[in-house]
C-alpha cells in the first residue's frame, strides 16, 4: 500500500508548469538593464538584415524588367548602365548585411552569456538570503535544475529565439508592404493562405507548447530524484532497494519520455505543415500571376505600376517563398521561446521567494574596557564582545557584555500551523552551564536549537540572550555568537586549513592548528599526505565519519563562541574517538554555555541540567543524580529499561 502511494506521489510530480504572466517582458527588462545600448545595436542590425532580404526581391524585379527583358530585344549595351547600377547596389547592400550579421552574432553572444552570468549571480545571492525553511521544503535537485536546465533554456531564448523572432517579424512586415505595393490582388490571396496556415500552426503549436512546459517540469523532477539517489547510494545498496529505486525512476522517466515525445511530435510536424502550405501558396500564386500577366489585369495598381510584369511575378513568388520560410522559422521558435519562458518563470520564481526576515537592530561589536571598567566599541579585534543596543525612544546606545545567558519562556512552536511541535517550553542556561536534551526522535530537541539560531521564529513565547529578546538581535550577529556542531557534517572543497577556517575567516594558520589540537584532530591531520594542506573534495569522502566530525568540531572551536550547540555531535564517532573528542570538548566548554543533544547518555552525565522531552513537552528536568533518584523516564533510559527510538 505504501509503495502504491509512493508511485502516485511520483506521478503527480510531473504536473504541467504554468508560465507567469509578464515573464517575457520581465526577462527583456532584465536583459536591457545591463545591455541597453548593445541591444539597440542588435535591433538595428536585425532591422537592416530584414530589409536587405526584402530589397533582394526588388533587385530581382528590376533586373528582369529593366535589364534581362529589354536586353533580349536591344542588346547588352543598351542596358549595361542599369545592370552595373543594380549589381553594385546589390553588392553594397549584401556586404553591409553580412557585417550586420557578424556584429549581431558577436554582440548577442556577449549579451546572452553576460545575462546568464548575472542571473546565476542573482540566483545564488538570493539563495543565500532564503530561510532554512525553503531548503527544507524544496528538493535540492529541483533547485539545481534552475541553474542548469532553466538557464540553458533561457540561453536559447535570448541568443536565438528572440532575435530570430524579431527578424522574422520585421521580414514579414516588410514583405507584406512590398507585396501590397506590387499587387493588392495577389496579396489578398497570400493573406487567405496565411490565415489558414496560422490557424493550423496555432492549434498544433499550442499542443506542443503545453507538452514542452510539462517536459521542463518533469526534467527537473527527474534530476532531483537522481541527485537524491546518488546521495543515498550506500543506503540503497545496504537495504537492497535497487529494484524499488529503479521502479520509481522508471515512473519519472516514463513521464518525461511521454511529455518529450508528445512535444517533439507536435513540434516536428509544424515544419512540414508550413513548408507544404508554402508550396501550395507558391503554385497558386504562379497560376494566378500568369493569368494576370496574360490578361494584363491590375486595376488596383500602386506607385505607378499599371500592370503585372514578369519581373513582378518572379519577385512576388520569391517573396511568397520567403514569407512561408519566415513563418516556418517563427513556428520553429515557438517551442524554444516556450521552454525559455518556462525556464525564466522558474528562475524568477526562485528570485521572488520571500527572503529571510530580520527585524533585529541589536548588533554584536568588538569592545575594550578602560581602567574604570567602562565599555568602549572598537574596530580592533579583541577577545571581548558586547551587544550594541540602540534605543529608539531617546537615541541612546547601551552595550551589554556577551556572556551566553540563555532563557526560554513559554515557547510554543510548529513548523506548520496544523501541527505544533513544542508546547510551553521554559528553561534557562547560565554562562558556563551545560544543558542536555534527551528524548525520542521527533520529541523537539533539534527544534529548540533551530529556534536559538532563529532558523525559525516563534509565534508565542520569548527567547532572551543576555537579557535581550533574540528577535531584536540581527540574525548574522546572533549566529556569529553561536557555535554549532551537527550530526551530518558538511565539509567543502579546499584544504583542511580552509575547512577549519570556515568558522572564522580571519583566523591565522596557528589559530586553526590550535583549534584542531583542542578538538584532538591534530593527530590524524598530521598523518594526511600533506597535513593541514591536504585538499579535501567530494565532502571529504576520503576521511572517516569520525575524522570529518573532528574537523567540524575544530571549525566550531575556531569561531570561539560563548554558546555551543552540539546536535548529536558524537553519535557517529567510535568509542575511542569519542573519548578524545570529549576531552577536547570539556576544555572548550569551560566558561561557555553549551546545549547538547545526545543519544549516548554517558556523554551528558556531567551536565548542569538534563531536559527530558516527549512530544514537545519537557516531562523531566534536573541533573543526572537527581533524575536517577526520581526513577522516571530518564532512569529507565539510563539503566536500559527503555531505549530511545
Amino acid at each position: 500500500m505504501k509503495k502504491e502511494i509512493r508511485r502516485k506521489e511520483i506521478k503527480n510530480k510531473g504536473q504541467i508548469l504554468k508560465i507567469k504572466k509578464g515573464t517575457l517582458l520581465r526577462l527583456l527588462k532584465y536583459v536591457a538593464f545591463n545591455y541597453k545600448f548593445k541591444l539597440i545595436l542588435v535591433i538595428f542590425c536585425i532591422l537592416f538584415s530584414a530589409l536587405a532580404s526584402v530589397v533582394t526581391t526588388v533587385f530581382t524585379q528590376r533586373l528582369i524588367d529593366l535589364v534581362i527583358i529589354p536586353g533580349l530585344n536591344t542588346g547588352l549595351n543598351s542596358v549595361l548602365k542599369n545592370l552595373l547600377s543594380i549589381t553594385i547596389t546589390m553588392g553594397i547592400v549584401y556586404l553591409i548585411s553580412v557585417l550586420c550579421t557578424l556584429i549581431q552574432a558577436r554582440t548577442m553572444a556577449e549579451v546572452t552569456q553576460g545575462t546568464l552570468r548575472n542571473l546565476r549571480d542573482d540566483m545564488f545571492t538570493k539563495m543565500e538570503k532564503l530561510p532554512v525553511k525553503y531548503f527544507d521544503t524544496h528538493p535540492h535537485g529541483d533547485i539545481m535544475s534552475s541553474y542548469t536546465n532553466d538557464t540553458d533554456a533561457i540561453r536559447e531564448l535570448i541568443g536565438r529565439g528572440i532575435p530570430t523572432f524579431i527578424q522574422s517579424f520585421l521580414s514579414v512586415v516588410s514583405v507584406f508592404v512590398m507585396m501590397i505595393v506590387y499587387s493588392v490582388y495577389l496579396t489578398l490571396a497570400v493573406i487567405l493562405a496565411l490565415f489558414v496556415t496560422v490557424n493550423i500552426v496555432k492549434k498544433v503549436g499550442g499542443k506542443s507548447a503545453s507538452y514542452m512546459l510539462s517536459q521542463q517540469k518533469s526534467l527537473a523532477k527527474e534530476e532531483g530524484f537522481i541527485e537524491e539517489m546518488m546521495e543515498g547510494q550506500r543506503v540503497i545498496k545496504v537495504f537492497c532497494h535497487q529494484e524499488e529505486s529503479k521502479k520509481d525512476f522508471d515512473i519519472l522517466n516514463d513521464k518525461l519520455g511521454k511529455d518529450s515525445t508528445a512535444a517533439n511530435i507536435f513540434s516536428n510536424i509544424l515544419g512540414p505543415i508550413t513548408n507544404n502550405m508554402g508550396n501550395i501558396l507558391y503554385v497558386f500564386l504562379a497560376l494566378v500571376g500568369s493569368i494576370l500577366v496574360f490578361l494584363n489585369v491590375d486595376n488596383l495598381s500602386i506607385s505607378g505600376i499599371s500592370q503585372i510584369t514578369i519581373g513582378i511575378i518572379v519577385s512576388f513568388l520569391t517573396m511568397a517563398r520567403s514569407l512561408s520560410q519566415t513563418i516556418g522559422q517563427i513556428t520553429q521558435q515557438i517551442n524554444m521561446i516556450t521552454m525559455g519562458m518556462a525556464g525564466a518563470s522558474r528562475v524568477f520564481s526562485l528570485m521572488d521567494e520571500e527572503e529571510e526576515k530580520d527585524g533585529g537592530y541589536v548588533s554584536l561589536v568588538s569592545v575594550e574596557y578602560d581602567k574604570d571598567g567602562n565599555i568602549h566599541e572598537t574596530d580592533k579585534h579583541t577577545d571581548n564582545w558586547a551587544w550594541k543596543h540602540p534605543h529608539k525612544a531617546d537615541g541612546s546606545i547601551t552595550y551589554t557584555p556577551l556572556k551566553g545567558d540563555i532563557v526560554m519562556e513559554n515557547v510554543d512552536f510548529g513548523y506548520t500551523e496544523e501541527k505544533q511541535v513544542l508546547f510551553d517550553i521554559s528553561l534557562y542556561a547560565k554562562p558556563g552551564q551545560k544543558i542536555a536534551f534527551v528524548g525520542a526522535t521527533g520529541a523537539g530537541k533539534t527544534t529548540i536549537t533551530n529556534l536559538l539560531n532563529r532558523f525559525y521564529d516563534i509565534p508565542d513565547g520569548k527567547i532572551r540572550y543576555d537579557g535581550i529578546n533574540i528577535t531584536k538581535i540581527k540574525k548574522p550577529d546572533l549566529r556569529r555568537s553561536l557555535g554549532i556542531v551537527l550530526q551530518d557534517v558538511n565539509l567543502f572543497s579546499g584544504t583542511v586549513l580552509d575547512n577549519i577556517r570556515y568558522g572564522r575567516i580571519d583566523a591565522t594558520d596557528e589559530e586553526c592548528i590550535k583549534a584542531a589540537k583542542l578538538a584532538n584532530a591534530d593527530g590524524f591531520i598530521t598523518r594526511l599526505p600533506n597535513g593541514y594542506n591536504t585538499v579535501l573534495s567530494a565532502n571529504a569522502s576520503n576521511l572517516s565519519q569520525g575524522q570529518r566530525q573532528l574537523l567540524s568540531i575544530a571549525r566550531a572551536i575556531i569561531s570561539d563562541p560563548p554558546v555551543m550547540i552540539l546536535d548529536e555531535a558524537t553519535s557517529s564517532i567510535d568509542t575511542r574517538t569519542e573519548a578524545l573528542v570529549q576531552k577536547g570538548m570539556d576544555n572548550l566548554m569551560k566558561g561557555r554555555t553549551v546545549f547538547v543533544i545526545a543519544h549516548r547518555l554517558s556523554t551528558i552525565k556531567n551536565s548542569n541540567a538534563i531536559m527530558v522531552l516527549d512530544h514537545g513537552h519537557i516531562i523531566e528536568r534536573g541533573d543526572h543524580e537527581s533524575l536517577l533518584k526520581e526513577k522516571g523516564v530518564y532512569y529507565n533510559l539510563y539503566t536500559g529499561a527503555v531505549e530511545l527510538e
